[in-house]
């Protein structure tokens, strides 16, 4: 009779465990709409993705159109949180930010440690190299390049030329700056990117872009592991924005005709 009561105490005691371990998995959508705030890491000198504005001080870019958007969705107010590529998966995981919408590229390895929306980007890796420099990525093959820390570029260079070396830098600037003083032949990273790069520089006619496409990238919102209905609200305001035309407005606006990094839309946003 005895060891009958204590196994329906264990029992008790398992499902107790059970319901604390469910409440310990607390929803993150939740949460974000008790507090009225989105905190969203996003760069702060990565334009047209995230850099601040000479004038109103501002960050700005596509990005952070897309965090506006979904904030807006979510209904609370938007906080962004300045990083660079190397600290954007680290402030997700330690709590710091809510979402991470700062041009990140969908990776398997990534994938293991954050969760990804449905792209809301598509682009390619390419190199910026001095114009007088050969046209072919092949001619790169033995040289110096230079690449930003924790970027996907970086992982790229090193699988697709062995014999590279490659030196990474905190962001883009920096990575421009080694160009210039000829410590690299070459930077690579997201083709917007480097136009949008390309575009503020005032020896801009020193520099060219390679045609030729390193990877193919498709830019994601990461959002942590497991936080199943923050990213099912997250991809719901996506496709809602593709299905609108807002979100070709906010491509139109920094990638358009009229803008310094022309490039033409050739994707959608589309659920998955």
């Amino acid at each position: 009779m005895t060891s009958h009561k204590n196994k329906i105490a264990s029992l008790l005691l398992l499902a107790l465990a059970g319901l604390g371990a469910a409440a310990a998995q607390a929803d993150q959508l939740a949460d974000i709409q008790k507090a009225g705030v989105v905190r969203v890491a996003t760069f702060d000198a990565n334009p047209p993705f995230g850099s601040v504005d000479a004038k109103t001080h501002d960050i700005v870019g596509y990005d952070v159109d897309f965090a506006k958007a979904l904030a807006k969705s979510l209904g609370v107010k938007l906080v962004l949180v300045a990083t660079n590529p190397a600290n954007r998966i680290p402030l997700l995981q330690s709590g710091k930010v809510d979402l991470i919408v700062a041009d990140i590229t969908i990776t398997p390895e990534r994938a293991q440690v954050v969760d990804f929306s449905t792209p809301y980007f598509v682009t390619g890796q390419q190199f910026l190299v001095p114009a007088a420099s050969p046209d072919k990525l092949e001619d790169y093959g033995h040289g110096r390049i230079g690449a930003v820390k924790g970027t996907t570029g970086e992982q790229a260079l090193h699988q697709r030329f062995p014999s590279v070396r490659v030196l990474s830098y905190d962001d883009i600037p920096l990575a421009l700056t080694a160009l210039r003083n000829g410590n690299v032949q070459a930077i690579t990273q997201d083709s917007t990117i480097l136009a949008g790069l390309l575009a503020e520089a005032p020896d801009k006619a020193k520099f060219k872009i390679l045609p030729d496409l390193l990877s193919k990238e498709e830019i994601g919102v990461g959002v942590k592991k497991g936080e199943t209905t923050l990213l099912q609200a997250v991809n719901g305001e996506l496709v809602k924005l593709e299905q609108s035309g807002e979100a070709a407005k906010i491509y139109d606006s920094w990638f358009g005709p009229g803008s310094k990094t022309p490039q033409p839309r050739g994707f959608k946003i589309e659920a998955q």
